[in-house]
């Protein structure tokens, strides 16, 4: 994980162009985040004498107030695109250093990135490119095929390789988090704000070639069908509705639990580079991937979901794995919404 490691002198490599920053915040943008609502913000600012800063920022507009009223989810969000963002530069050549949370007086300021290093040797970030536009969020059902034993393991690697840690769930963990989930359900369904809040990040969209005009949240397309059997936890974003497919899902899901040490926001940041981590190396695996927090949301719920056999004190994610169909992308914004460029400094 690279944050802040500037002490040590390095070949220094040229200054970015605007392309290439571009490019590079777009391949950030591929990160999943809560009802993709894609929280971001980011500001590049080229510098005399030197290779520039490029600055993220949490988009306000994009909160969540009554899902995620500490905005714990969001960060969780922006540390995806900060961890897509060092693939990226990695593949172009780059080693991202990373400072979260570089002004305390500035919350919503979440990191600063400079791009001053060539990719140190050895560096495998860059293996992991070609997955930013193949990762997916699976609602649809997976096969019974068991995830290997050694792949887990080498998911939990990639968990702690951000400072984090994963744990799968043992069919008695899987059915204690199931019913906490079905808690969420009822939780959910009983609040009118959570509801309506949903439904401001969904809309009808036939399929992937068109969406409906709209550059965020999930359209109906990647919903997933309505579970008939199965106890896989799959957020039904469509409740109610009427004519939907129906499928049965996996009678055992594989699950796991991402969490951190403490819970601050540093910690949702590290959280989301380790998810995304976690995502990409899954989808270059072969694995289909949902993530699923809504238990998570609940603040009398959360608390349960961790194993208290596990010195993960927070959970932040659950993960479920599997072998599932291909499925489309949701949209994104455009670059340009979320990318501003100053002049470059005589």
């Amino acid at each position: 994980m690279s944050e802040s490691r500037r002490e040590a002198p390095a070949t220094r490599v040229r200054a970015l162009d605007t392309a290439t920053v571009t490019s590079l915040v777009e391949d950030a943008t591929t990160a999943p985040s809560m009802h993709n609502a894609q929280p971001w913000l980011f500001r590049w600012s080229p510098a005399a004498g030197g290779l520039g800063v490029l600055r993220m920022r949490l988009d306000p507009a994009r909160a969540l107030p009554h899902a995620d009223p500490d905005r714990r989810a969001l960060h969780v969000g922006c540390g995806a695109a900060l961890f897509n963002l060092r693939v990226a530069a990695a593949h172009a050549g780059r080693e991202a250093e990373v400072t979260l949370l570089p002004d305390p007086g500035d919350p919503e300021l979440l990191a600063e990135v400079t791009f001053e290093r060539p990719v140190p040797p050895g560096d495998v970030l860059a293996t992991l490119y070609p997955e930013l536009r193949r990762r997916r969020t699976n609602r649809f059902p997976f096969s019974e095929e068991p995830v290997p034993e050694a792949l887990r393991e080498t998911l939990c690697g990639a968990a702690v390789a951000e400072g984090t840690r994963m744990v799968f769930l043992d069919d008695w963990q899987a059915d204690e988090a199931l019913e906490l989930v079905r808690d969420a359900e009822a939780e959910e369904a009983a609040d009118p704000e959570v509801r309506a809040e949903i439904a401001r990040w969904t809309w009808r969209a036939e399929s992937a070639e068109a969406p409906g005009g709209r550059a965020e949240g999930i359209p109906s397309y990647a919903f997933g069908p309505h579970r008939h059997e199965g106890r896989a936890p799959v957020r039904d974003f469509a409740r109610g509705a009427r004519g939907r497919e129906e499928a049965v899902f996996e009678r055992r899901p594989c699950l796991a639990v991402l969490g951190t040490r403490e819970d601050r926001p540093v910690d949702w940041l590290r959280a989301g580079q380790a998810m995304e981590r976690v995502l990409l190396e899954a989808t270059q695996d072969g694995l289909a991937t949902s993530l699923n927090s809504h238990a998570l949301e609940w603040p009398g719920l959360r608390w349960a979901v961790r194993d208290p056999r596990s010195s993960m004190g927070y959970a932040q994610m659950t993960i479920r794995f599997g072998y599932g169909p291909e499925v489309p992308a949701t949209p994104r914004r455009p670059v340009e919404e979320v990318l501003t460029v100053d002049a470059a400094e005589d």
